[in-house]
């Protein structure tokens, strides 16, 4: 009886994240932030990582990736349909491990943290998404879609669109939102933990 309990709470509760995904993903789609919209859906991605596990964090992070990809197919991301149009297949690759591998890895890492301090695991995994979410997706972009990526420098050096333009608005607007929802995060995961 816990376990079917269990597995109902687990359903449950990665539907409910699943949904918060979709809606967050698709309004920052429509943030004005070009040439990529901000990730706000991380958030969701770490709670799930951390509540259940990192096949959790995963399988949110997919749901993300999927979301990310309709908007590339759609339009409604400007930046992700010109590497839609370049290569389809390897913008489902790109969007598909960046996605998969940030809950993975957040999930992991609290997981292996948090048995000595859980306060810590969570701001670790907090930081761990977007850092693999824009590594994973940079390194695509540097392997693969180099000729956008220097579309997008437009006449500038690559390397410094990439740190300073990707990485320093996306990467940091990420990693700050992570900070300081951070003890949001703790609390919940403290609460639902207590519930439990």
């Amino acid at each position: 009886m816990i376990k079917t309990k269990e597995k109902t709470l687990r359903l449950v509760s990665l539907g409910i994240l699943s949904a918060i995904i979709i809606v967050l993903q698709v309004i920052s789609t429509y943030f004005p932030t070009k040439p990529f919209a901000i990730t706000l859906s991380l958030i969701p991605i770490i709670i799930g990582a951390a509540l259940f596990d990192e096949k959790a964090g995963a399988f949110l992070g997919g749901v993300f990736s999927a979301v990310v990809i309709v908007m590339c197919v759609i339009g409604a991301d400007v930046g992700g349909a010109m590497v839609w149009n370049a290569n389809p297949f390897l913008c489902v690759l790109v969007c598909m491990l960046k996605g998969v591998c940030a809950g993975y890895v957040s999930g992991l890492l609290y997981r292996l943290i948090s048995k000595k301090n859980s306060v810590v695991a969570t701001i670790v995994a907090g930081l761990s998404a977007p850092i693999v979410n824009t590594g994973i997706f940079i390194i695509g972009l540097v392997l693969f879609f180099r000729p956008i990526l220097q579309q997008w420098a437009g006449g500038s050096d690559v390397l410094y669109y990439v740190l300073f333009g990707l990485l320093g608005v996306n990467f940091l607007v990420e990693i700050g939102v992570n900070m300081v929802l951070s003890p949001v995060i703790i609390k919940i995961l403290q609460a639902i933990q207590k519930s439990r």
